[in-house]
């Protein structure tokens, strides 16, 4: 149900993109027609000649925002990053950290599942460097580092990090690739289970 709420949204999106490209928004158009394809097929199915008929512009038309169909892919993984923060902001919580990295957890996997295609064409590029727009926002990953310097020691936060976010990420990996015979019917439940275990031993050997 969920899914089809994200695809009914994007489709929305899509198509009152589209209605309006003729007012300077063919960049924004193209974007949400290629994260419609992503999601229902693949990076693959994804042309910009297919794109500019879907817009009703001409082949060419879709050059002049972008040189090739692998910067088009990059601004659609761009679009993916920015919505999965904004549901990671919505369930912090400053003031309990431990709270805050399970429910990070969550929704991290519940992205992963609901939107399969977009969470893979997110992972398969070269990884964001400070340099690109993140200065002034808080990223993904600096989420859930603030976090977890509340709870564990400055010697032992890199490691905590990385175990956190392995957690997280290899989850919504295999399900998201369907490598779990039976998989859960709450996947962000699984996770905030899981992380709860990984963040008890974490808390046992704080030293």
């Amino acid at each position: 149900m969920m899914y089809m709420m994200h695809t009914s949204r994007m489709y929305d999106m899509s198509t009152s993109a589209r209605s309006t490209y003729h007012h300077g928004q063919l960049r924004q158009t193209l974007v949400a027609l290629a994260l419609d394809a992503v999601e229902q097929g693949s990076p693959e199915d994804v042309s910009l000649r297919g794109l500019a008929e879907r817009a009703g512009v001409s082949g060419m038309a879709p050059y002049r925002h972008f040189p090739d169909k692998a910067a088009l892919l990059e601004a659609v993984a761009e679009a993916g990053f920015d919505a999965l923060r904004q549901e990671l902001v919505a369930v912090d919580n400053p003031a309990d950290a431990r709270a805050a990295l399970l429910a990070f957890a969550g929704v991290y996997v519940r992205f992963a599942v609901e939107r399969p295609g977009l969470f893979r064409l997110m992972f398969a590029g070269a990884p964001p460097t400070p340099s690109e727009g993140l200065a002034d926002r808080p990223s993904i990953f600096g989420l859930f580092m603030r976090r977890i310097e509340a709870l564990v020691p400055s010697h032992r936060q890199h490691d905590a990090f990385f175990a956190c976010w392995s957690l997280a990420h290899g989850l919504a990996s295999l399900l998201a690739a369907g490598r779990v015979r039976q998989p859960p019917s709450d996947p962000a439940a699984l996770a905030e289970r899981i992380g709860r275990m990984l963040l008890d031993g974490i808390e046992e050997n704080r030293a």
